[in-house]
C-alpha cells in the first residue's frame, strides 16, 4: 500500500506503518530538525514543507498517487499541556482534511490528542472527509493495551472511501489487551531501575514511578529531580534516591528501536520524542488497515502479498 506521512516528525507513525507492510514513498514536515531526523533514519525522503495550504500541498503529495495518507496535525493547541484554545496550529487539521479530499487515497490514518475529538477544527475536518466520500473509524485507543509500555491515549480517525461510519471498529478493538503494559513487561531489567522520575506539570501531581506500571505519557520535556524536592503521597520512591531516565531510555518506550538515529539539540531531541506517535501504537492502527484490506481485497491480494 503506497503511503505518504505528513506532518512526520522524527517518524513514529511511518515505522509503525511500515512495521505493518505499507510502502511509505515520502513524508512531509515543517520543521527542519525533524526533517533532518527522519532522512537519517529512513530510506524513502522526507520533505521540508509548509502543509498548511491544502492546494499546494495536494498538487505535492499527488505526484507519489498514495493509496494512503497518514499523518498527527500538530496538536498542542488541543493538548492538556497546551493553551487548549484553537489558534493557528488547530487549522492543520482540516488543513490535512483538505488535502485528503483534494488527493482522494483510498485510505488515511488522521491520529491526534484525545481532546481534538471536542475541537471546531475536527468538526470542520470530520465534514470535509464525509463530504468527500469516506467512511470514518473514530477511536481513541491506550497506547499501553496496544504493546506500547506507556499509558497514552490518542484519538485516531481512519478513513477508506466508499465505507459506512465504524467500519474498521471491530479490528481496531479486536486486538486490545485485558491489562496495560509495564515497562518491566515490555524492558525486562533492561532499565537497571525499579523506579524513576518524570517532572510533574505542578507539584500536586507524583513524579516518582514503578517500572512495574506504564509509563506515563512521555513529554517533550525531561528534567532532572529539583533540590528539595518533596514526595507526593503517590510517588513509589523517595524523589531524592531516584533518577530521570535518559533520552535513549524515553525514545525506546515510544518504542523506537535501539539503533534509531537522534540528531539536533538536547531540547529538540526532547521534543521529536514527545511528540512522536508510538511506534507499536502506529503499528497496531496500520495492521488493522492491513488486515481490512487484504479481506475485502480477496484471495488474490492475500497471494500477491505472501509471493
Amino acid at each position: 500500500m503506497i503511503t505518504v506521512d505528513m506532518f512526520s516528525g522524527a517518524g513514529g507513525l511511518s515505522l509503525g506503518c511500515q512495521q505493518a507492510g505499507a510502502s511509505i514513498v515520502a513524508a512531509y514536515d515543517y520543521w527542519g530538525a525533524a526533517v533532518a531526523n527522519y532522512n537519517a533514519n529512513f530510506s524513502h525522503p522526507c520533505f521540508p514543507f509548509d502543509l498548511s495550504d491544502p492546494d499546494r500541498a495536494a498538487v505535492e503529495i499527488a505526484r507519489h498517487r498514495p493509496e494512503m495518507i497518514v499523518g498527527g496535525p500538530p496538536c498542542t493547541d488541543f493538548s492538556s499541556a497546551g493553551l487548549r484554545d484553537e489558534g493557528a496550529k488547530a487549522n492543520l487539521t482540516p488543513a490535512f482534511a483538505n488535502t485528503v479530499a483534494a488527493v482522494r487515497p483510498e485510505w488515511f490514518i488522521m491520529e491526534n490528542v484525545e481532546r481534538a475529538t471536542l475541537s471546531q477544527a475536527y468538526k470542520e475536518a470530520r465534514e470535509v472527509f464525509a463530504g468527500a466520500g469516506y467512511g470514518l473509524s473514530e477511536n481513541v485507543l491506550d497506547a499501553s493495551l496496544c504493546g506500547v509500555p506507556q499509558k497514552r491515549k490518542r484519538f485516531f480517525c481512519v478513513g477508506r472511501l466508499g465505507e459506512l461510519d465504524g467500519f474498521l471498529d471491530a479490528e481496531l478493538r479486536g486486538g486490545i489487551a485485558a491489562a496495560p503494559m509495564s515497562l518491566r513487561d515490555y524492558f525486562g531489567e533492561e532499565l537497571g531501575v525499579d523506579h524513576y522520575y518524570r517532572h510533574p506539570r505542578n507539584y500536586a501531581r507524583r513524579a516518582v514511578f514503578s517500572i512495574d506500571e506504564p509509563s506515563p505519557t512521555i513529554r517533550g520535556v525531561n528534567r532532572p529531580v529539583p533540590p528539595r524536592h518533596v514526595r507526593h503521597a503517590g510517588d513509589t520512591a523517595d524523589p531524592q534516591t531516584v533518577a530521570p531516565l535518559t533520552l535513549e531510555q524515553r525514545a525506546r518506550i515510544q518504542t523506537f528501536p535501539k539503533d534509531f538515529i537522534w540528531l539536533g539539540t538536547k531540547t529538540a531531541k526532547e521534543q521529536m520524542i514527545g511528540n512522536a506517535v508510538p511506534v507499536f501504537l502506529g503499528r497496531y492502527v496500520a495492521s488493522a488497515v492491513m488486515r481490512y484490506s487484504a479481506q475485502v481485497a480477496g484471495p488474490n491480494f492475500i497471494l500477491d502479498r505472501a509471493a
